[in-house]
This record gives C-alpha cells, sequence and structure tokens, in this order.
C-alpha cells in the first residue's frame, strides 16, 4: 500500500470518526429536545388521548375505578364502568387523580381540544343535578354522600340526603368523584 492510499484511509478513518462523534452529539441534543417538549405534557393532554379506552384510575377517596374514558375537560373526566353492582357513570374531578394505568401512549394538546372542554366541574355536578337522580359523591378524605344534586354553585354543590331531606353543601376542593345510579 502507497503512501497515498495511507493518507487516504487516514481521512476516511477521521471521516468516519467525525460522522460518529456527529451522530452521538445529534442524538443527545434530540433526546435533551424530547424532554423538553415532554415536559408541556399534562396529565389532562394524555387521559384525552385515552378517550374510548379503558383505564383504571386511582382516585384519592375512592380507591382504583377502572371504565372507560367517555370525556375530558381541563379539571374533571367522565369514566364509565361496570361492575357486580351494575353500571356507572363516574364524573371525576382531575385533581384527584393520582395514578391511571392504561392510558394511551400519545398526547393530544389542549390546544386542540373542543372549546367544550372548557366547562368546568360545575357543568359536570348541574348535569347531573338536572337528571334529578341518585347519586353517590366520594370526597377526598374518603367520606361518602349519598343523595340527590340540587343546585350547583361556583365552589360547592347541594345534596339532598336521605328521607329527612337534610341538604349538605359540600366544597369543590374537598370533592373527589360522583357515581351514577347510588341507592
Amino acid at each position: 500500500m502507497g503512501w497515498e492510499d495511507e493518507l487516504f484511509a487516514l481521512f476516511d478513518d477521521l471521516e468516519d470518526q467525525a460522522s460518529a462523534l456527529y451522530a452521538a452529539e445529534r442524538d443527545l441534543e434530540v433526546a435533551d429536545r424530547s424532554r423538553a417538549e415532554y415536559r408541556q405534557v399534562t396529565l389532562s393532554s394524555r387521559l384525552m388521548a385515552s378517550v374510548g379506552d379503558e383505564v383504571t384510575l386511582g382516585i384519592l377517596g375512592v380507591g382504583s375505578v377502572t371504565g372507560t374514558v367517555e370525556r375530558v375537560a381541563a379539571d374533571w373526566l367522565l369514566v364509565s364502568a361496570g361492575d357486580h353492582a351494575g353500571h356507572h357513570d363516574w364524573v371525576v374531578d382531575r385533581t384527584a387523580v393520582v395514578t391511571v394505568e392504561g392510558a394511551s401512549d400519545r398526547a393530544v394538546p389542549e390546544v386542540a381540544w373542543s372549546p367544550l372542554t372548557r366547562l368546568g366541574l360545575g357543568s359536570a355536578l348541574r348535569r347531573i343535578a338536572d337528571a334529578g337522580e341518585p347519586c353517590l359523591l366520594h370526597l377526598r378524605d374518603g367520606s361518602r354522600h349519598d343523595g340527590v344534586l340540587g343546585r350547583v354553585g361556583a365552589d360547592f354543590c347541594e345534596l339532598v340526603e336521605g328521607e329527612r331531606r337534610r341538604t349538605v353543601l359540600i366544597a369543590f376542593s374537598a370533592f373527589a368523584a360522583a357515581r351514577s345510579g347510588a341507592r
């Protein structure tokens, strides 16, 4: 092998090393950008991508609920669940959700959500109240209240309990979830 061949082999080797260093540096930059972008992903956006999927939620004051995600809003979600006690819909305060199993790997950014997703927890509870059906309210401390939702205020709801028709005011800050079909 002549000196020219050795020189070209050296240049090829240096070029290969430079390409490998560039690729490694680019991979690190892409990984860093991916991490930086993922910081923008919210739990609600992962749940939005899971609409129609079965998930298991760990909910403060309730425990585990397994069901199909039907609707997601910025601060609440609707889950349809069936068990030995029958079919129930759950309106869940998003901030009471502590774990999610079975969620989609994808996320739907909030800019892509329908304007209806901006409706707050009060709107979801007003629909339950309008239906006039019994429900079971679960609070974050683990207590439960069985009755019929009455009026819904800005940051609380009224629940009419029992035969004596006792009205209990429940602050949204204590609310974890409402299950349809109580009693």
